[in-house]
């Protein structure tokens, strides 16, 4: 018997919504990166982008636990010596918070050619409203990601 290997062609791709309102920062980017790479799909395959597209709504609503929010930090590197920067996770979110939610996904998700096409299919929104409604998008709840 061999291995079922879903073909380009038989790939259908729904749309999910996610609310994180009260949410924590890393469950949240857990569940969107696995829906985004398609594992809770049956015809999963590491090697082919199956996954569905994922819209994450009230991004500036995000929580991190345990006053990681000012001791965490950023950094980020420009390639030059001395051109490493560093900021606070609550700075990043203030200034814009769906570019930080954004960028904690993509961590999440393999780092090359298929990664950048998995990327492409999340959408990060701060406010409650987004224009994805004519495509039907089913609401994910995530209970467990929920902030105690």
């Amino acid at each position: 018997m061999s291995t079922y290997t879903p073909k380009a062609s038989e790939i259908t791709r729904a749309w999910h919504v996610i609310d994180a309102e009260g949410m924590v920062l890393g469950r949240l980017c857990t569940e969107a990166a696995r829906v985004l790479r398609g594992k809770h799909k049956p015809t999963f395959a590491p090697h082919i982008d199956s996954g569905d597209h994922v819209v994450i709504i009230n991004a500036d609503k995000v929580v991190l636990t345990k006053g990681k929010a000012d001791a965490k930090r950023i950094w980020r590197h420009s390639g030059y010596p001395g051109g490493i920067r560093s900021e606070r996770y609550s700075d990043a979110l203030g200034r814009d918070a769906a570019e930080t939610v954004r960028n904690s996904v993509k961590g999440m998700l393999p780092h090359g050619p298929l990664g950048r096409q998995q990327i492409k299919k999340l959408k990060v929104y701060v406010g409650p409203n987004h224009p994805h409604a004519a495509q039907n998008p089913v609401v994910l709840d995530l209970p467990a990601a929920k902030a105690r």
